[in-house]
């Protein structure tokens, strides 16, 4: 349901008590501060986050900002838009309450306490990550308590004990990745070989959920470590490349998240120039090329810069200049997606076409000269421009005697050097 409901669209007049006071749009969440009056949910903490310290309304002090649900209101709106489903009227969801510091404090408390038992400690941190799954709210509450040093801990403890310790290891993780972490925290975990090393082991767990767990706290270490060392360090760990690329594989309609975590593992763990070659041996390039219809457009876009970084590497450029669908995918993509998709896409395919004059053979043939004229004639980046320039330079002796390449339009279109 829109977030404001206008007569004009619904052919119904809202009733002036179901609208907040703040915003005029009809309430979702109506909670009652300590005046008596009430609003939205979202329209008074907005409110009271911009630094106001009165009720909008009367503009008394609030001296207590506890807001409380005004659960008989929102039932009446409830009904009120089921009696008007008619008019295009959709009825509101009951909204799920924000968790009590007090509950966030003492679930904590339950989860770090190591004289708890395995399963009370399992419990507790099943329900915060409930909590964090509700809301941004929630997830910057239990963020707000020192809640990352906890999860670490837990997630690289007793790795090699029994089952009841690796179910609370993958619960822990699978929290974990719910939260950004400093650098400080990446470099913790990046430094200890056994930490990664388990985050590897983990990429061939028979739970999906894990494996992808898994790939993506090895995204948000590699991500947020600025050494480079570091990061090699990670990126050159037995079968990591692998876990990863496997991901990708996974069916759409199985677990959607890990297509998502997939590429964005790869595309860190490809930006280590040292491991490139061993993305190659373990099947990046026929994955992802494979993959490239099914992501969105912003994993698209890391998609192909990861194609880009990969054709930079010989082995990287042979396997996929060996995919018969590579340069005709390449090609399609220019000026289809966005601007970074156009430039990785073009500069992929000038490193291909340098390699190879099969790839040459091929742009041509699905129509590269004609997509390069338009994307030097657009208002794509300089860096866009500027392969696409060395690209037509590079195949201006592969086009036919009767292509476009003869054209007035080629020849009006200036090569700027590199």
């Amino acid at each position: 349901m829109p977030g404001s409901l206008e007569p004009l669209d619904v052919g119904v007049q809202i009733p002036y008590h179901f609208r907040c006071p703040i915003s005029l749009e009809l309430m979702r969440d109506p909670v009652t501060v300590s005046t008596g009056q009430t609003y939205d949910r979202a329209s008074i903490e907005s409110w009271v986050a911009t630094g106001n310290t009165t009720c909008p309304v009367t503009r008394v002090q609030l001296m207590d900002f506890t807001l409380i649900p005004n659960h008989n209101l929102r039932r009446l709106i409830q009904d009120w838009c089921v009696a008007n489903r008619a008019f295009g009227v959709e009825r509101i969801p009951t909204p799920k309450q924000p968790a009590e510091p007090a509950l966030v404090r003492s679930l904590l408390n339950q989860l770090a306490s190591r004289s708890n038992s395995k399963q009370s400690r399992l419990t507790a941190v099943r329900r915060l990550r409930g909590l964090a799954r509700d809301s941004d709210k929630n997830r910057s509450l239990i963020l707000a308590h020192n809640v990352r040093d906890i999860l670490v801990d837990l997630v690289f403890s007793n790795t090699d004990s029994d089952s009841d310790s690796s179910e609370l290891n993958q619960e822990s993780l699978a929290l974990l990745v719910m939260f950004p972490l400093s650098e400080t925290e990446c470099v913790c975990i990046a430094s200890e070989p056994d930490r990664i090393g388990y985050l590897s082991h983990l990429l061939f767990h028979n739970s999906i959920e894990v494996r992808v767990n898994s790939a993506a706290l090895i995204e948000i270490v590699v991500a947020g470590t600025r050494s480079s060392d570091l990061r090699a360090q990670i990126s050159n760990v037995d079968d990591i490349y692998e876990g990863v690329i496997e991901l990708l594989k996974n069916p759409i309609s199985s677990y959607p998240r890990a297509l998502k975590v997939g590429i964005k593992a790869l595309f860190a763990l490809c930006l280590v120039k040292q491991t490139r070659h061993k993305a190659v041996s373990a099947g990046a390039p026929e994955a992802l090329i494979d993959r490239l219809a099914d992501f969105d457009k912003c994993d698209a876009e890391r998609a192909l810069a990861t194609v880009e970084l990969l054709c930079r590497v010989p082995a990287g450029c042979a396997a996929f200049s060996a995919h018969a669908l590579t340069v005709p995918l390449l090609v399609k993509t220019i000026l289809k997606i966005s601007e970074r998709a156009t430039e990785y896409a073009a500069g992929a395919l000038l490193s291909l076409c340098s390699a190879s004059e099969q790839s040459q053979r091929e742009a041509v043939s699905a129509g590269v000269l004609t997509v390069l004229l338009l994307l030097v004639q657009s208002d794509c980046t300089e860096r866009a421009k500027r392969k696409a320039q060395l690209l037509l330079k590079l195949l201006r002796d592969s086009w036919p005697e009767d292509s476009v390449g003869n054209s007035d339009d080629f020849v009006c279109s200036e090569i700027v050097p590199f």
